[in-house]
């Protein structure tokens, strides 16, 4: 199967080009991008008229937790100590498999329909997720949620762990990580024993890290040293490493992350709406670390849709500095797509528009009224884009959404249906 992108304005991310966007014709072919060239000639089975529309990379969600769509817009004036502990664990303890499953399918629809083809995802349940991602094609970077002791109920969590790795190691459009919640939730024990698991699978680590504050005022009590050097004792430093969030991080702990294989997902709308703070991801990039963007849940994120964290993210830093130029639209895109790529070592399969990576793509049109005129085009993408304005979303080279329509065999309305009644039934 051939398909050519014909005449699109391609943004596509790819570094060593001397021009951040051209146009260009995209020939894909089964699932990988076959060339990128001025004027393509050859056959084809379909064709897109991409004529005065934006391509470009679907975005990397580099942090979710996608069964929790049942939880949007529930931590108005919690804390995320209280948010987690008296609201959402308990209900979490009461989710069923089904349950998870449903919410993740809506988590999918929501991120085909914003632009998102990849999703980094730290939840439980997976077979609930993972029935829901398989249904859409989504590319997922998936894991099973760490939390405990090595005692029978953490290790339980372990054998769970790899019984997902064995399920679906065969899954082109699966990787995995190694998940432990976060420092507060894992003893050290635990700890080592997750960075075992991601040295025997040869995976990254992907947890929660300096949320807020008062997690980092009690972790450096309780190991009487920061969280971050912490982690350097327990040789995580010198693993890959994605930590989320990253909201306070000193800059003497800063530089112990340089030169590392060490990545921050930054999750502003989840940090602002928790009260959790600003992460100074301008300290960050100057010591060269990698900054890629998530959405959280959408519970504390309210949405998945990365072009309004996009958005904020930059005006943040600008805000922070009270300097315009210090975050330019560019570098936040890079977050977005080939950071995110990086963060999840599959740089060279996605993030950029590149011959024989994956044909992981997203096209918009800017002739809408919230985005014409549009003189800067990546300027408009980072910050006006709305839903209105994606068209297509293609992953792994099949269309899955096209001229604003699902090519899915799912019913959007039942799912909003059983969507309401696990709302009710676990009085969330």
């Amino acid at each position: 199967m051939i398909t050519v992108i014909k005449n699109g304005i391609v943004i596509t991310m790819d570094q060593k080009r001397k021009n951040k966007y051209e146009q260009l014709d995209i020939v894909i072919e089964n699932d990988k991008i076959k060339e990128i060239t001025k004027e393509y000639k050859g056959k084809y089975d379909k064709i897109i008229n991409a004529n005065n529309k934006i391509v470009m990379p679907g975005l990397i969600n580099a942090h979710t937790h996608l069964g929790m769509s049942i939880f949007r817009a529930t931590n108005d004036n919690l804390t995320l100590q209280d948010w987690l502990e008296n609201k959402i664990w308990p209900i979490e303890n009461k989710m069923t498999d089904k349950d998870i499953y449903y919410a993740t399918l809506l988590s999918c629809l929501e991120m085909i329909k914003t632009g998102t083809t990849c999703a980094n995802d730290m939840y439980f349940g997976w077979k609930g997720t993972m029935k829901a991602i398989t249904e859409t094609n989504m590319r997922i970077s998936m894991s099973r949620c760490l939390m405990g002791d090595l005692d029978k109920e953490g290790l339980e969590r372990i054998k769970d762990f790899k019984d997902l790795i064995n399920e679906y190691k065969n899954n082109e459009l699966v990787t995995f990580t190694v998940t432990p919640h976060a420092m507060y939730t894992c003893t050290n024990k635990y700890l080592k024993e997750c960075l075992n698991l991601a040295k025997e699978y040869n995976i990254p680590i992907h947890m929660h890290f300096s949320e807020n504050e008062k997690e980092v005022k009690d972790l450096t009590k309780k190991y009487q040293t920061s969280p971050t050097k912490e982690l350097q004792k327990l040789n995580y430093l010198n693993h890959k490493l994605i930590l989320a969030h990253g909201t306070f991080i000193a800059e003497d702990d800063q530089k112990l992350l340089t030169n590392k294989d060490i990545s921050i997902v930054t999750n502003p709308v989840s940090n602002l709406n928790l009260g959790c703070g600003i992460a100074d991801l301008t300290s960050y990039k100057k010591q060269g670390i990698n900054i890629c963007l998530g959405t959280d849940g959408q519970g504390s994120g309210n949405n998945l849709n990365l072009f309004k964290h996009m958005s904020l993210v930059a005006d943040l830093q600008k805000a922070m500095y009270k300097d315009p130029t210090i975050m330019d639209s560019y570098e936040v895109l890079k977050m977005a797509t080939i950071n995110g790529a990086k963060a999840l070592n599959l740089e060279n399969k996605i993030g950029s528009i590149e011959e024989n990576k994956q044909a992981d793509l997203i096209i918009l049109n800017l002739d809408e009224i919230t985005t014409f005129p549009a003189p800067e085009l990546i300027t408009q993408i980072v910050h006006n884009i709305e839903t209105n304005n994606i068209e297509t979303t293609i992953i792994n080279g099949k269309i899955i959404y096209e001229n604003k329509k699902l090519n899915l065999n799912i019913n959007e309305q039942e799912l909003k249906d059983n969507i309401t009644k696990i709302y009710t039934r676990l009085k969330v």
